[in-house]
């Protein structure tokens, strides 16, 4: 007797319960059982016994647990992406068919880069895409950084955290079990307010900035590196400046606001300040360019990568890179 169309033979697949799979993609990204925990809003020691469940099952360990440090094994490291993309290809199939409205595609960017590159032009995608909807959400945790230090060989970076999701990523490209696609190498170049180009400490070379505050973005993945401000005076073969001094801003939006107000001067990637310079509220004194060691890149989940919305938003945002703001 066969089954209905709409039916499958669960046991066929010989697999543990679809829970033990969520929760150890969980534990796996955070590399914490509690972290996990609030995520999926059970307790510590359920994720514990569902980590174990699924340890019995398969009969090998999935983490080392050291004290207080919980780290994949090697099973569980190679196990880790093919989990990932099974579940969003789970979460895809479920979207699909659940959704009875226009498509909708949600979009993950670093809070700069949706802020002041990607909206100012979404209006082009609308024209070109009527019918998709997209909604965008800003995310720190899409710049690669210091939390990321002892993910091994960057297998644990998530480029985003919701299923059904593709990401703009700013950082090194290395992310397992998805499809990634460079869409900018930006240089950082040293902006200001207009003026600071005048007045009793005129900023006309570079060695004028012993005079001026320098202000420090945090949030810039160079910062675990070293000093992006000494790379800068390197480069433009300046000394004498000390860079310690001057304010520290945890992201580049506030950077933004504190130049725009005449606070200081800043290096700041290029595309973020185009529109800025473009209507005379920033200039770039300066034509000493400091490349960036990260880009921008488009992450999609392997699940996702051939649906028409995500290829239409790919080929709209390589070419869009490539396009003034004002085009």
């Amino acid at each position: 007797m066969g089954f209905p169309a709409c039916e499958v033979p669960v046991l066929a697949y010989r697999l543990p319960p679809l829970s033990t799979f969520r929760t150890f993609e969980a534990a796996a990204r955070h590399l914490s059982f509690r972290k996990a925990a609030e995520e999926l809003h059970v307790t510590p020691s359920a994720v514990s016994q569902q980590i174990k469940t699924l340890e019995s099952y398969l009969g090998c360990l999935l983490f080392h647990r050291r004290q207080n440090l919980l780290q994949l094994s090697e099973a569980g490291l190679a196990m880790f992406p093919r989990v990932r993309e099974g579940l969003d290809s789970f979460a895809a199939a479920v979207e699909s068919t659940r959704r009875g409205t226009a498509p909708a595609l949600n979009v993950s960017a670093p809070p700069s880069f949706a802020t002041r590159w990607l909206v100012p032009r979404l209006s082009r995608f609308s024209a070109e895409q009527p019918a998709l909807a997209i909604r965008i959400a800003s995310k720190p945790e899409n710049i690669d950084g210091p939390q990321f230090a002892t993910a091994p060989k960057g297998e644990l970076i998530d480029p985003r955290s919701e299923a059904g999701e593709v990401a703009i990523r700013f950082g090194t490209g290395s992310y397992p079990g998805c499809l990634v696609e460079r869409v900018l190498t930006p240089y950082f170049v040293v902006a200001c307010s207009p003026r600071l180009m005048s007045g009793e400490m005129p900023l006309r070379s570079p060695d004028d900035l012993s005079r001026h505050i320098l202000l420090h973005d945090e949030s810039l993945p160079s910062a675990g590196k070293g000093p992006i401000w000494r790379e800068w005076l390197d480069l433009a073969g300046v000394g004498g400046v000390d860079i310690e001094r001057g304010p520290r801003f945890s992201n580049t939006l506030l950077v933004l606001e504190a130049v725009l107000e005449g606070q200081g001067v800043a290096l700041v990637p290029r595309p973020l300040i185009e529109a800025d310079v473009a209507a005379g509220r920033l200039v770039v004194p300066f034509s000493v360019f400091l490349p960036s060691a990260y880009s921008y890149f488009l992450v999609v989940p392997q699940a996702m990568a051939d649906q028409e919305m995500v290829s239409a938003f790919r080929k709209w945002l390589v070419a869009e890179a490539e396009t003034p703001l004002a085009g």
